[in-house]
């Protein structure tokens, strides 16, 4: 009997999914395992701290939306990572892109400008920002053969203190030092559930990642995206121009990681600036890296795995309070689970490193 070659397709797809299903689960268990471990020895119960971390971000319909709010960043900052592993690079540079577009929108806010154009004036010079930030690495890997990682984690803390100066120097609040000016009321984006964290920032970030689904497998520029990632000695033998889809490549994660710095600030209550230490975006590029090792950097793969780093993130403050349990053995169980889910990512992603 014959089979054929779009059953064996069919197959290989949901074999595909079924084991990526398998592999989270199971990475899951163990990093829970662990966490309880850890949190055992730390003198506290693994059963009730670990049953309000899930249930201060999944239990309730105010924590699932809390979960959803911080889901929103991460798909974008996962997606940035993603595009560059497709392109072969080890692109770390979404956490200080998140910073400089953020400042972007704190520019914008502090300009006397009619209502209606702060919105696209945020998210114009904001994405701007991010994507001139992201092109200078760029820059230096294609005209000096500087490493992507060593140049983006240099200006990954350069744009944190660049922006923790304007913050406490230019820009600060006179009736709150503690944080920038606000983003102007006519500048935020709209509440989708009252009294909640959740945001339409939602929709842009769900939007954003089916489009880029479909311009990575669909079109050309994203053919030659992935082309160059698998092999890039074959790519320019065929034709392609490997410096320009670096940079093509840096250039769109700049875009979306700009999207996720811009959205977090003139989106979620009830900050609506930068605070000290930049502590409302700490961390969104690192946790980026994580959502995308999760989601094997598929842009669809990565709509779940955010979804789950972030019920981390809204479970936490459920899991201090209920369970009595401190914010350093918190982070330190967050930690845990994050690293355990990314480990199987890490490794296929030197492997892919060692083919090439």
């Amino acid at each position: 009997m014959k089979v054929s070659m779009s059953s064996i397709k069919l197959k290989d797809k949901y074999g595909d999914i079924l084991m990526a299903f398998a592999e989270v689960t199971v990475a899951t268990l163990i990093g829970l395992g662990i966490s309880a471990i850890l949190i055992k020895v730390g003198g506290y119960s693994p059963t009730s701290a670990l049953y309000y971390l899930f249930k201060g971000a999944f239990g309730n319909l105010y924590g699932f939306y809390t979960t959803l709010s911080y889901s929103i960043p991460l798909m974008l900052t996962g997606l940035a990572f993603a595009v560059s592993v497709r392109a072969g690079l080890f692109n770390i540079g979404a956490e200080g892109q998140v910073y400089i577009s953020a400042l972007g929108a704190i520019m914008v806010a502090s300009i006397a400008l009619p209502s209606y154009l702060y919105l696209p004036a945020e998210f114009a010079v904001g994405v701007t920002f991010a994507i001139a930030w992201s092109l200078t690495a760029g820059i230096l890997k294609v005209w000096k053969g500087v490493n992507e990682v060593v140049s983006t984690i240099m200006l990954n803390w350069i744009a944190y203190w660049v922006v923790e100066y304007s913050r406490s120097n230019i820009y600060y609040d006179p009736l709150s030092p503690d944080r920038t000016i606000r983003i102007p009321v006519s500048g935020r984006l709209p509440l989708l559930i009252p009294n909640t964290q959740l945001y339409s920032g939602i929709f842009i970030s769900l939007a954003v990642v089916v489009i880029f689904y479909i311009i990575m497998w669909k079109t050309a520029i994203g053919y030659e995206i992935r082309a160059v990632g698998l092999n890039p000695n074959a790519s320019k033998y065929g034709g392609i121009r490997i410096s320009l889809v670096a940079l093509e490549a840096f250039a769109i994660s700049g875009l979306l990681a700009g999207l996720a710095g811009v959205m977090e600030t003139i989106g979620r209550p009830p900050t609506y600036a930068i605070v000290t230490s930049l502590t409302n975006l700490v961390n969104l590029g690192f946790n980026g890296i994580t959502v995308s090792l999760i989601g094997r950097n598929n842009p669809l793969g990565i709509i779940p795995a955010s979804i789950f780093i972030g019920g981390l993130t809204a479970g936490a403050t459920s899991m201090q309070i209920f369970a009595g349990v401190p914010l350093e053995m918190v982070q330190a169980v967050q930690g845990v689970i994050v690293i355990v889910l990314a480990i199987p990512g890490v490794i296929r992603l030197i492997k892919s490193k060692i083919r090439r």
